[in-house]
């Protein structure tokens, strides 16, 4: 057990979520919300000593952890909330008094009065939120009775009751606080006007509120009256933090049955959430082993039925990321493509991404070789290789205006890095900076080597450029015979875009695809370790010419410096006495006059 639990703490995300811990019998003892999901559930697993009596009587008791992400730290908290009152954990300080999340309110009525609330009422006012605490909810009112004058009275306010005088203004008016609706002092289009604005404020279309508020914190700041600027860095703050609306809890939303999948060769993974009321009171994770090859309709048809199948029929609203090929009678299927639904169906997305990843972390452990395989396999069937691809090889040029020419070949084996095989190439026939010329030398160079020694040639090989580049490798490749024995394409550094000879159109992979990151890995290997080495052979060039200059200082003497220092800004940062033990002080002073100039 332990082992299975030191498995998945290696595979959760660095990202907001929330995590739940069951027992043995599959039951949720514990919820809990994290801003880092792997560093918050590590703590848990500490030396039983260092936790408190109860803690470590809870942790005893975990048999497997699930995890949901969420974008952010409020996110967390509302989910949270959402999965206490559905589970009721033994763990969880329960909500006894039924509270649920702050709400502001705007009320159905001919002069609107806003406030805080935590009962939605469907009686036609607008209802915005919720706010991850009272206080965010109050410091957005307190904003909203700074900027505009509202009524805060629960009077039965109508045009004839206000005409006939029957009511008068209170303290609200006085201080400014109210501009006297009751009294006739406000019409009810200039009351309206002001509702208008702050129904924009409360949904988030006030940029230009916005970039009112940050002219005046500047021209605050600039006369140094900083206390007001702070008072209009507050009201951003407020509104910017407003901004960013939750979904796991809104009323937009209703009730929806949300999945989404993701595909790795013939496994996918998928995710499913159950939205109640507005409410996300669900989310489960689920892995598809196929044996047999399967449209991708199908099997997302295979995992809506399986989740019908356990948790029963859900909700009549259905949110997929493309269509089943299989109908549910009394469901209607949707496929967002904007909006909060179209984010609800991405935030199913991301944890069904976060499931395969941590599939693929506990293989990468478990069974190293299986999971290389994967990888080899899914890269041949992506890449339509004929051979599965267990050697690959990367080259890429490095030069700066021409100037000390060099290359590198990066060799992967099962998809992880062999480096005892990395190999530098100093280009010796090409004049200047012309990267095609380059790559035709060196891939001669290699490959000819390879076929004179009779050694393992690779099944694939990659070069980081577009057409250009993998056009000057075709060539070569060409001339030695080699290409029924090589696949050859390029990887282009724009779009990630995989490069075929003779095909006019890239082929785009998905980009949570292992072939991808596999080749961007290769690539991004290939440009460091050809960098390194020509970093190193320009500071040693540029040492070699100082020396040259150097009075004093012949064969002998630069070889020591050059086997001591190395580079340049080594001996300009050397003790004058170190120098001078090598080369003697004359000499020393010589050349620690000219690197200072």
């Amino acid at each position: 057990m332990v082992m299975d639990v030191s498995e998945k703490l290696m595979s959760l995300p660095h990202c907001p979520g929330v995590y739940r811990f069951l027992n043995s019998d599959g039951v949720v003892i514990y919820v809990g919300k994290a801003k880092d999901l792997r560093r918050r559930v590590s703590s848990y697993f500490r030396p039983p000593e260092t936790l408190t009596r109860k803690t470590a009587v809870m942790v005893s008791k975990i048999a497997d952890i699930l995890h949901t992400v969420v974008d952010t730290e409020e996110d967390a908290f509302l989910l949270e909330n959402n999965l206490i009152k559905q589970f009721q954990p033994k763990y969880n300080i329960l909500l006894k008094d039924s509270k649920t999340y702050p709400w502001i309110c705007l009320k159905n009525e001919p002069y609107p009065r806003v406030f805080m609330t935590r009962r939605v009422v469907r009686d036609g006012s607008l209802y915005f939120g919720p706010y991850s605490s009272g206080q965010h909810a109050h410091g957005i009112l307190s904003l909203l009775e700074a900027l505009y004058r509202l009524r805060t009275c629960k009077l039965a306010l109508t045009e004839e009751s206000i005409a006939s005088g029957k009511y008068k203004v209170c303290l609200n008016y006085h201080l400014g606080k109210c501009g006297g609706c009751c009294a006739g002092h406000v019409s009810s289009g200039e009351y309206a006007a002001q509702v208008e604005q702050m129904k924009s404020i409360l949904k988030g279309d006030s940029g230009k509120i916005l970039r009112e508020y940050e002219a005046k914190m500047k021209d605050a700041a600039s006369v140094l009256d900083f206390e007001q600027a702070q008072v209009w860095k507050t009201r951003m703050d407020l509104l910017g933090k407003h901004y960013s609306k939750s979904l796991i809890v809104n009323t937009a939303l209703i009730n929806a049955d949300v999945f989404s999948i993701v595909f790795d060769g013939d496994d996918a993974y998928g995710n499913y959430l159950h939205v109640h009321r507005g409410c996300i009171i669900q989310s489960v994770n689920m892995e598809l082993r196929s044996h047999i090859e399967e449209e991708q309709a199908s099997v997302l048809s295979s995992f809506i039925a399986g989740i019908r199948d356990r948790f029963g029929e859900g909700e009549k609203e259905m949110l997929v990321p493309f269509l089943p090929d299989t109908d549910f009678p009394g469901c209607e299927v949707h496929v967002p493509m904007k909006g909060d639904k179209a984010s609800l169906l991405e935030l199913s997305r991301k944890n069904a991404c976060a499931m395969k990843f941590e599939r693929l972390r506990q293989e990468e452990f478990k069974n190293p070789k299986e999971h290389s395989d994967r990888i080899v396999e899914n890269m041949m069937k992506d890449l339509q290789m004929e051979t599965p691809p267990h050697h690959i090889e990367c080259f890429d040029n490095s030069n700066i205006q021409g100037t000390n020419p060099v290359a590198s070949c990066v060799v992967f084996r099962d998809g992880a890095p062999s480096k005892k095989d990395y190999r530098h190439f100093n280009i010796k026939t090409v004049v200047g900076a012309d990267d095609f010329s380059s790559m035709k030398e060196v891939l001669n160079r290699r490959y000819t080597r390879l076929l004179n020694e009779g050694v393992e040639l690779p099944q694939l090989v990659v070069v980081d450029g577009g057409k250009g580049q993998v056009s000057a490798a075709y060539e070569v490749l060409d001339e030695l015979g080699l290409l029924d024995r090589i696949k050859l394409i390029g990887l282009a550094k724009r779009m990630e875009e995989v490069i075929v000879p003779g095909d006019p159109y890239p082929l785009f992979l998905d980009r949570n695809s292992t072939t991808l990151k596999v080749l961007m890995h290769i690539r991004d290997e290939a440009h460091r370790f050809g960098i390194t080495h020509h970093r190193n052979r320009r500071s040693a060039s540029q040492l070699v010419s100082v020396l040259d200059d150097i009075p004093g200082i012949g064969p002998v003497k630069k070889e020591a410096l050059l086997s001591e220092y190395k580079t340049v800004s080594a001996i300009r940062k050397a003790a004058a006495g170190d120098i001078a033990a090598l080369v003697g002080k004359k000499a020393a002073d010589a050349l620690l006059s000219k690197l200072h100039e």
